[in-house]
């Protein structure tokens, strides 16, 4: 099979939400996911992007979120890159602390990595990319 790349350009705005999500599924739906792996890919995307757009880019409209998806006949990769100055990943506490679990916030990284079979982060002059890799079969 060969490979697909599907590429969308938003502004900063969580009122778009929604329409990633449908731009996910779509492109989840063509490849006939079982529904275990579907959900837990719309799962993480959504909590990617809202990242993006609310941590990353700072609810800035002017600042944009570039999301490429790349499909081939083994696996799922999709980079979201937003144009904020990014974090230090070894500063996140970690949610399962007993400390941290009665927190309203931090656990979308840890619920990521649990749902997708590779997650990692790419830190640039630019802004930060975050990847989520999921096995098709």
């Amino acid at each position: 099979m060969s490979e697909r790349i599907f590429e969308k350009v938003v502004q900063s705005d969580p009122g778009l939400l929604p329409e990633l999500e449908e731009f996910i599924i779509g492109i989840a739906e063509k490849y006939n996911l079982d529904k275990n792996k579907f959900n837990n890919l719309v799962l993480s995307f959504s909590e990617a992007v809202s990242n993006s757009i609310v941590h990353g880019n700072k609810l800035d409209k002017s600042k944009k979120v570039f999301i490429k998806v790349i499909v081939d006949g083994e696996k799922m990769i999709i980079s979201i890159k937003d144009e904020g100055n990014g974090f230090d990943l070894k500063s996140v506490p970690d949610p399962t602390k007993p400390e941290n679990l009665l927190k309203d916030s931090g656990r979308g990284i840890h619920i990521m990595k649990s749902f997708v079979d590779n997650l990692h982060y790419n830190f640039t002059s630019t802004g930060t990319v975050v990847v989520l890799e999921i096995n098709l079969k």
